[in-house]
């Protein structure tokens, strides 16, 4: 109980754009950048109280929430929705919003467009495009417009089909030096972060050296100054699709699936719900007083059911 207070107590501080973007010089203290993906409300909250640096609520829901077999279906206002489910779970980490698939590319001004309603509908505080040279223009324009732009280049999801599928790139030394200029181009634009997935680990450590602003890894090496795993996966909770660069930390999906059979069990037997998930109803009877007076003789009112007993869930804040 103690503890529940101190947590209440204690004051939030709200990691910040300039905060994140500094990590570069600092991170040989240990302050290397921790990032996790969330698409609701309540992982928002576990992995945010767990301490991560930032949140990022990407459109891999397409596959992990959806169970879509890429990102390219998931629409801008399903981004939204997400981001806001989210947001109302964070108190301390940066959420960061994932541009879906054509929400950027048609045009600058709709590029525009589509970062605004991300903010401003699905209150996030920063937004995130793949690509390299090719959107460096895009990602200046926003910044210039007081958005927030992470980058992403080596392995992008939404060209998936022209890249042949999620293959590691950058193997060979053109192609390799190619990612090394976008990743330069998109920091001189003004990202300020710059995630690099699925390349060799010693391109994932030329691309940190060459650039001013921290790179986020995902199968990118040790040497980025910070890695992002999506929750599903460092949970256990995806047991469908385990690629080389994750680590799993936990196996809820199977503690999940025992847990409810378990319930099944239970609820078949007829010993699910007890005595001490059930309600009693109010009881009258005569006091022996006046006529007409009552009392109540045992059975709790609603007004003395707690909320969290009354099945009642809402934001933390």
């Amino acid at each position: 109980m103690t503890t529940d207070k101190r947590v209440q107590t204690m004051k939030v501080e709200k990691i910040t754009v300039p905060a994140l973007r500094a990590r570069k010089a600092t991170r040989g203290r240990g302050e290397r950048i921790a990032m996790v993906t969330a698409y609701d409300a309540t992982f928002a909250r576990m992995v945010d109280q767990a301490g991560v640096d930032a949140i990022l609520v990407g459109d891999s829901l397409g596959m992990v929430v959806q169970g879509q077999h890429s990102t390219l279906s998931v629409t801008l206002d399903e981004m939204i929705y997400h981001c806001r489910a989210v947001m109302r779970g964070t108190r301390n980490a940066h959420v960061v919003g994932d541009m879906p698939f054509m929400s950027y590319q048609r045009s600058h001004d709709h590029a525009l467009e589509s970062a605004g309603r991300l903010m401003k509908e699905g209150m996030v505080e920063s937004v995130k495009l793949e690509g390299g040279r090719e959107v460096a223009e895009t990602i200046y324009r926003m910044v210039r417009m007081g958005i927030p732009v992470v980058a992403h280049v080596g392995l992008l999801p939404q060209r998936m089909h022209a890249m042949g599928g999620f293959k590691v790139q950058g193997r060979n030394n053109e192609d390799a030096e190619s990612i090394v200029e976008d990743a330069i181009a998109v920091a001189q634009a003004g990202a300020f972060l710059v995630v690099v997935e699925g390349v060799p680990a010693d391109l994932g450590a030329k691309i940190t050296r060459s650039i001013e602003v921290p790179t986020i890894g995902i199968g990118a090496g040790i040497d980025c100054d910070g890695q992002v795993l999506v929750s599903y996966d460092l949970l256990g909770l995806n047991d469908t699709m385990r690629p080389k660069f994750v680590k799993t930390y936990e196996t809820l999906f199977g503690r999940g699936v025992d847990a409810t059979k378990s319930y099944v069990d239970e609820v078949r037997a007829g010993t699910f719900p007890g005595l001490e998930h059930s309600f009693a109803a109010k009881k009258i009877a005569d006091s022996g007083a006046a006529q007409g007076e009552r009392r109540e003789t045992d059975g709790a009112s609603d007004a003395e059911v707690p909320l969290t007993e009354a099945h009642a869930y809402g934001p933390t804040h």
